[in-house]
């Protein structure tokens, strides 16, 4: 990417989106464009096209999207599946329409089947069942995979898909109701500790494994992607180790200083038993992973701290 490109990063206030901004910052890019969701619908299609075309962008990272973790999946798989899908084809239609020079798209690695072979190499896409609890959300971005996938075959585009494992880090979404486990996991015990709670109690038994990837390493690995891949087919953005979620919940616990007992509730989901993806390949490229997560922790936690300064306390 040129220094002067005009680089439009899609969903910016969010968890990755915002991470970019703050990565090509630091790399000095000065044409970061970036749109509120008030400011621009990416839903809808006449919106996206007056801004491509008012716009005249060079680079799109499409980071915007409807996430949420196993209850918001469970409870609203219809707002899932249509808000992401029209997020993906008015972006990379436009995109096409419009002559952007390159496209990233952020998928996830629930797109992969709830019985991977571990750890999941990218070549696993399609090779199996999805995970029930998550299947409209992986179903819309699969479709998001296939589109750029299609564009570049009929067309000569240059768009890339990138897998990210479970993420977390500043700007995460605390919101019990709708976060993913390490968030919610804060926010639990940091109330518990507020509140002298005897116990805390987490979905399912503990047992599944994950990988969590900081939200500045993503950054950091999708830029250096877009300067340094053209291929179609995609490419896994992980750590390469995990843990079991009540080894994460233990070093929460630590963390905030909470001294209760945890409770598992095993009469919750616990989701896909084990995801770690093979990163052999991003390694491969010249990107490896650079912060720990017990550094990625307490770097989330004081962002929590920050972000509720005040209303928590």
């Amino acid at each position: 990417m040129e220094r002067n490109a005009k680089i439009y990063v899609a969903g910016h206030r969010g968890l990755v989106g915002s991470a970019l901004v703050r990565n090509l910052q630091n790399k000095g890019f000065a044409g970061i464009i970036c749109r509120t969701h008030e400011e621009l619908d990416l839903r809808d299609y006449q919106q996206v096209g007056k801004f491509f075309r008012n716009e005249q962008v060079d680079y799109v990272f499409l980071a915007a999207a409807k996430v949420g973790g196993i209850l918001a999946n469970s409870r609203y798989p219809a707002d899932f599946i249509r808000d992401n899908l029209m997020i993906e084809t008015n972006v990379i239609d436009w995109a096409f329409k419009t002559g952007v020079k390159k496209l990233l798209f952020l998928g996830s690695t629930c797109i992969y089947p709830r019985m991977a072979e571990q750890p999941i190499k990218e070549s696993e896409l399609l090779n199996g069942k999805l995970e029930p609890t998550n299947e409209a959300y992986a179903m819309a971005k699969i479709t998001g995979i296939k589109m750029c996938q299609a564009y570049n075959q009929q067309f000569g585009t240059r768009y890339l898909s990138v897998m990210p494992t479970n993420l977390y880090g500043t700007n995460d979404n605390y919101d019990l109701s709708s976060s993913h486990v390490l968030p919610a996991l804060i926010r639990k015990f940091h109330e518990a500790k507020r509140n002298s709670a005897p116990y805390v109690t987490i979905w399912g038994t503990g047992q599944p494994k994950r990988e969590f990837l900081h939200s500045d390493d993503l950054a950091d690995a999708c830029v250096y992607l877009m300067n340094h891949y053209d291929g179609s087919d995609i490419v896994n953005i992980g750590v390469g180790k995990e843990l079991t979620i009540g080894e994460l919940a233990e070093r929460i616990r630590r963390l905030v200083g909470y001294q209760g007992e945890i409770h598992f509730d095993e009469s919750k989901p616990d989701g896909t038993p084990r995801k770690i993806v093979d990163v052999s390949k991003l390694n491969a490229l010249g990107w490896k992973a650079k912060i720990s997560l017990d550094e990625g922790l307490e770097r989330t936690y004081q962002d929590f701290l920050h972000s509720f300064s005040g209303v928590l306390d």
